[in-house]
């Protein structure tokens, strides 16, 4: 008989899920890393409604992963080097409050965690302005629609893809070398 692994569920927003998907889908230990929207007031929006910004979504990627091979803890510190918590509202040239730096936990110590790490990073001053990453407790998770998955790895040519995104997932390639799942 195999014991059975209990995955971890938590569900990240950090700017367009394009970014965020990219990385995780890379990183040792992530079963599945999708594409889709958090935090809004409608049910089952479109990328149209989203991008609007009147639906109160947030352009997330829920993650799937092993806590035995990577840690919630790395999962966190991993989202807080591939952007920039302390912008409100964007992060670099996407701008609107469907890209707001945002974390919904999956359980109360899952949020316990949250907020330590936070508060030990504004006290680390590793930012000269203070993290403003909203934590909120998970409620629903819209897949968004299926040309919105595995963007980056389907699309690494697009303007777009090479100019924000690949810098991002080398970063990640560059600081996580030996967290890297095996092609």
């Amino acid at each position: 008989m195999t014991d059975e692994i209990d995955m971890e569920t938590i569900t990240l927003g950090g700017g367009c899920f394009w970014c965020i998907e990219a990385v995780y889908s890379e990183l040792e230990g992530v079963q599945i890393a999708e594409s889709g929207y958090s935090g809004g007031k409608i049910d089952y929006p479109t990328y149209e409604q989203v991008c609007s910004g009147s639906t109160g979504h947030v352009e997330v990627v829920q993650i799937i992963f092993n806590p035995e091979i990577v840690t919630f803890k790395e999962i966190l510190e991993l989202f807080f080097t591939i952007h920039d918590p302390t912008t409100l509202n964007r992060q670099g040239n996407d701008v609107g409050s469907q890209y707001r730096s945002a974390i919904f936990y999956h359980s109360e110590e899952q949020k316990q965690i949250i907020e330590e790490m936070i508060s030990v990073l504004n006290s680390s001053k590793k930012w000269s302005n203070p993290i403003v990453t909203e934590v909120t407790s998970f409620n629903k998770f819209y897949q968004a629609e299926e040309y919105h998955q595995n963007y980056f790895k389907l699309n690494s040519s697009q303007p777009y893809c090479r100019v924000v995104i690949e810098p991002k997932v080398n970063k990640f390639r560059k600081l996580y070398l030996s967290q890297l799942k095996e092609d």
